[in-house]
């Protein structure tokens, strides 16, 4: 089979196409995915550098989400069959930049026939954050006031959705007047550009009665505001953090707030049963619907690789056509 090769941990540039690949081989436990289109996640860009804990043994394929086509289904698997239109995210076995992807079934979840192949991809990780922050962690209520930074992006875009679903008041910010929109076409009551003087005013103003829930996707740019807009016993989801921040724990104190981490590594089974659940009624309901920002072509994994990472505004997901 065609896949994205990588021999050495470094760069982009490590991110080669080898059309021998062989075939992932599944159990009687896992499924074999066709893949159609893969998701491109920033932690792909870490796990790739091989700085990220536990890196994967080389050669290996990257890549945690996908969509396609159930090919083959081992006998003790129950709840999918052959030609199944499917998606997965964060499965333990085979990488999804390459035609064929193996899966636990613990792992995948049904597209049904609403979703294209490319929206089906755009799926996993950022939604199942978003849920497994909002509504496991977190908790969230309806009638509450949620700050999502970053809104723009695929976990915004995901975490504005979900929240407009249980009946939250929803602010976000995004970085660019398109990013602006497209958060505020998803459903999002305010928008504010964070690179605007004043900006963080403009929230709290727009929130009077008080933050109850903040999403933070970069904890090392804003966490200490956060917590200085966060209210007494509001709770914050840390989703993404690039390098170390500095913070008084007076604040947390002062509060009685909760600050949590957030990564889909520790979900159990349980959760993630939930999860498929409500993330299939949102489909079929039409609450979930990812913004597919970028398309690339298995050739062009390095450039995507470098988008994901290094551009000026986020604009949803970016997936790979396989």
């Amino acid at each position: 089979m065609k896949g994205i090769s990588v021999k050495k941990f470094g760069g982009p540039e490590v991110l080669t196409v080898d059309n021998n690949l062989p075939i992932p081989s599944f159990t009687e436990d896992e499924l074999l995915i066709k893949v159609s289109a893969a998701g491109i996640n920033p932690v792909d860009t870490y796990i790739r550098t091989g700085t990220f804990p536990n890196p994967p043994s080389l050669p290996y394929t990257p890549g945690l989400d996908a969509a396609g086509v159930v090919e083959k289904v081992g006998k003790n698997v129950k709840n999918f069959k052959v030609g199944d239109r499917v998606f997965t995210t964060c499965s333990p076995g085979s990488g999804t930049y390459a035609e064929y992807t193996v899966s636990s079934p613990l792992y995948v979840a049904h597209l049904g026939d609403t979703l294209s192949f490319e929206e089906g991809a755009g799926i996993g990780i950022p939604y199942y954050t978003a849920y497994k922050t909002l509504c496991i962690l977190i908790r969230a209520r309806a009638g509450e006031t949620v700050l999502v930074h970053g809104a723009s992006g695929a976990v915004g875009i995901a975490s504005v959705q979900l929240a407009k679903s249980i009946g939250l008041k929803v602010i976000g910010t995004a970085g660019t007047t398109d990013g602006m929109k497209l958060a505020k076409d998803n459903g999002a009551d305010f928008v504010f550009n964070h690179r605007e003087e004043g900006y963080m005013k403009k929230i709290t103003d727009a929130a009077p009665e008080g933050i109850d829930i903040i999403l933070e996707m970069l904890a090392n740019v804003n966490l200490d505001k956060d917590l200085d807009m966060i209210k007494i016993r509001g709770r914050i989801g840390i989703i993404g953090c690039r390098e170390e921040v500095k913070i008084s724990p007076i604040k947390i104190m002062f509060k009685e707030c909760v600050v949590t981490g957030v990564i889909l590594l520790h979900t159990t089974e349980c959760e993630w049963r939930e999860m498929h659940g409500a993330l299939e009624a949102g489909i079929k309901y039409g609450w979930l619907k990812p913004h597919i920002g970028l398309t690339y072509t298995l050739a062009q994994a390095p450039q995507a690789h470098d988008t994901v990472i290094n551009n000026s505004g986020t604009m949803g997901r970016i997936v790979l056509q396989i």
